[in-house]
């Protein structure tokens, strides 16, 4: 049975299904995907605490929806598309389950949602996160204590344009206030792309056009290994694990490339990589006089990648281009706080510190090419300490939470072991933050909120190494990157169910992607990061109810942002909508149908494409008791996601048109044994930096 016969079935048995249940009641590493609000259902129990949005999961609908992934994506705010996570209006997202950080996204995907309690959203963290952190998303799981064993198995098989499957093991045993669980997983992906990317300029006084094609094929085959012992009884805790992560990915792009009129030459490029990376991560926690807590994590991280790129002309006497990088990256990290009880309120007082070296080793292996992307050393420390203080209290019907943090960063930049200067610098940062809410009862509250953060560019983005992309194209990092100054204010509320969030932010020294006429002998477009300054204004209504067995859910929103680079404007909003509904049926089936779209505009410098209408659907059931769950999805199903965007900067107007396989079906097996969530508690001792490596 072909992919198409497959998509046909499942199309039609979850209409069939959809209509019973009326009636009984990228890529691309340009590509900055909008983070607008998906909302399927908004529980009865969902209430606005501060600027918190809490979700009570047990009893609910969601709660035998499939899994952790399945109840976030029914969430107010929250997007979920495979297993990536997006909250509306932003980035670097951390997520905690049970106070610990979530290390893997495939975590939530072998999380039953029977598992969980509660689920906490904070859209404005306060100074005891980095200074950075967008959100904040918490999970609470369901409290099981039993003795002795406890298995999990999960199964994908996921059909697109090639196949993929992946199978988690997970074993934890219990004894007395010890845990010690070990689990492991294996992930084989193959994905494609195809498209064409048009570059066209005045070049020389004439106009010209640099052009490519390309047939993606990506094949990585990805495992964890994880292991570790907790222990916790009613006033003190501490644990620790270790985790390895190797991955061996083959990818190549069989296409061509032209320049003006001339006949394309035809182009294969090959890429081989492969990486481990080991996590060492320990915490203690004591609860002292039943009043104060005192918490600590420490994280020890090394990785490794190891690339090789070649790209071949067939047919032609052009000589192949050939070159290889390593990079090396290690973090230690530690975050020590505590807990007081300060004037009716709770305060929370503390230090963050790591240290970070990243080197990356850059061979050109082509004479040619060398002459302008010479090969390079580049060796990145830096050593952050930071101070934060965060003080929260209720005022009667009124709540108030006020923090900040003090920030030390002695950042060194080295090329071929000579020190950058221009680059190297000691900063200073303090970010207050403020939250002021009010509730009118228990269906109606508002809140206001205001936060100043320092956003430090990923550091693949600070790197001087140039990429060889083409014979007339370059893609490269920039090493003089600033750090993101962001000003941010944000009004939330909720009446009944209604749910209003609108945001305003300032942005200094943002990163945005440009392209530009590249400084050699003949024609190069460079592609890179550059700083620039940005405001933007977003703004959805939602709402959502259960009606029976029916939930529903609408979503409004817009994003407006005001841009200018070399007398270019790029102020074109995006509006989007969401129309989300989910069906709990008899004999625990469970029946979802989400359908969305958004309007062109831009998301910084670039300008997406139209997409009106997508739908993705799932049916799912669980067997013997809940311990068995089976469920089928479809994903993009008219096969009408569009993936293109355009980027007019210096002269140089980019259209990239590309087709992404995201239209498929995908089959889920869940089966655990007395299952239940190890009692770990550790948090992130440095969650950030562990992003931006």
């Amino acid at each position: 049975m072909n992919a198409r016969i497959l998509i046909t079935t499942i199309t039609v048995l979850l209409s069939v299904t959809t209509a019973s249940a009326q009636k009984q009641l990228p890529a691309d590493s340009l590509t900055r995907e909008l983070q607008e609000i998906v909302v399927t259902a908004r529980q009865p129990a969902t209430t606005l605490v501060g600027s918190t949005l809490v979700s009570t999961i047990t009893g609910s609908s969601l709660q035998n929806i499939g899994n952790a992934l399945d109840v976030l994506a029914q969430l107010p705010l929250i997007k979920v598309q495979d297993s990536d996570i997006c909250v509306t209006g932003k980035e670097n997202i951390e997520i905690y389950i049970d106070g610990r950080p979530m290390r893997d996204s495939e975590e939530l995907r072998n999380m039953l949602s029977s598992d969980l309690k509660k689920v906490e959203l904070l859209m404005a963290p306060g100074a005891m996160y980095g200074s950075n952190t967008g959100a904040v998303l918490k999970i609470t799981t369901r409290k099981k204590f039993m003795q002795g064993l406890s298995v999990t198995d999960q199964f994908q098989l996921q059909g697109r344009r090639r196949w993929s499957t992946t199978d988690f093991l997970g074993l934890n045993y219990r004894a007395g206030n010890w845990d010690i669980f070990i689990d492991g997983s294996f992930n084989l992906n193959n994905s494609v792309i195809n498209g064409t990317t048009t570059s066209r300029l005045i070049y020389d006084g004439k106009q010209t056009m640099v052009g490519s094609s390309r047939h993606n094929l990506y094949k990585t085959e990805a495992g964890v290994l994880k292991g570790g012992f907790n222990y916790s009884n009613d006033k003190q805790a501490f644990g620790a694990y270790y985790r390895y992560n190797p991955e061996c990915g083959n990818f190549s792009n069989k296409g061509n490339e032209w320049l003006d009129n001339e006949l394309p030459l035809n182009r294969i490029i090959t890429r081989h990589n492969n990486s481990h990376t080991h996590l060492v991560s320990a915490y203690y926690e004591n609860r002292l006089a039943e009043k104060y807590l005192l918490h600590f994590d420490g994280d020890y991280r090394y990785s490794l990648v190891d690339n090789s790129v070649e790209t071949t002309y067939t047919d032609t006497s052009i000589a192949g281009v050939n070159s290889a990088d390593k990079r090396k990256s290690t973090l230690w990290a530690g975050k020590l706080y505590m807990n007081v009880p300060v004037g009716k309120g709770e305060l929370t007082i503390g230090t963050q510190d790591s240290y970070t070296h990243t080197t990356l080793d850059y061979r050109m292996l082509s004479s040619e090419v060398g002459a302008y992307i010479p090969s390079s050393l580049t060796d990145v420390r830096q050593t952050s300490a930071a101070l934060f203080a965060s003080w929260t209290r209720m005022f009667g019907k009124f709540n108030m939470s006020a923090g900040a943090r003090y920030e030390y960063v002695d950042y060194d930049f080295r090329v071929d072991g000579r020190r950058n200067d221009d680059v190297s610098r000691r900063d200073h940062f303090l970010t207050p933050d403020l939250n002021l809410g009010y509730s009118f009862n228990d269906y109606s509250q508002v809140t206001l909120s205001y936060k100043v953060s320092t956003v430090k560019p990923p550091y693949s983005h600070l790197t001087g190494a140039l990429n060889y992309v083409g014979r007339h194209e370059i893609e490269g990092g920039n090493t003089g990157l600033r750090d993101e100054k962001m000003h941010n204010v944000q009004l939330f509320g909720m009446w009944k169910e209604f749910i209003m969030q609108a945001g305003f932010t300032r942005s200094v020294d943002a990163y945005a992607f440009v392209k530009q006429v590249y400084p050699a002998k003949d024609l190069q477009l460079l592609l890179h990061p550059v700083n620039i300054d940005v405001s933007s204004l977003s703004l959805y209504m939602v709402w959502g109810k259960t009606i029976h067995c029916w939930t529903p859910g609408i979503t409004f929103g817009i994003y407006k942002q005001w841009l200018e680079i070399d007398g270019d404007k790029y102020h074109k909003p995006i509006y989007s909508y969401y129309f989300d509904n989910a069906f709990s049926l008899p004999h625990g089936w469970v029946i979802t149908a989400n359908m969305s779209g958004q309007g062109s505009g831009y998301m910084h410098t670039n300008k997406f494409g139209t997409t009106w209408f997508t739908m993705d659907a799932s049916i799912g059931k669980s067997f013997l008791n809940k311990s068995l769950t089976v469920k089928i999805m479809a994903t993009d199903i008219f096969n009408t996601a569009n993936n293109d965007w355009t980027m007019n900067t210096f002269g140089v107007f980019v259209d990239k048109r590309q087709k992404y396989d995201r239209r498929g079906v995908s089959l889920n097996i869940t089966y655990r044994f007395q299952p239940r969530q190890n009692k770990y508690k550790g948090k992130a001792a440095s969650e950030a930096e562990m992003n931006r490596l």
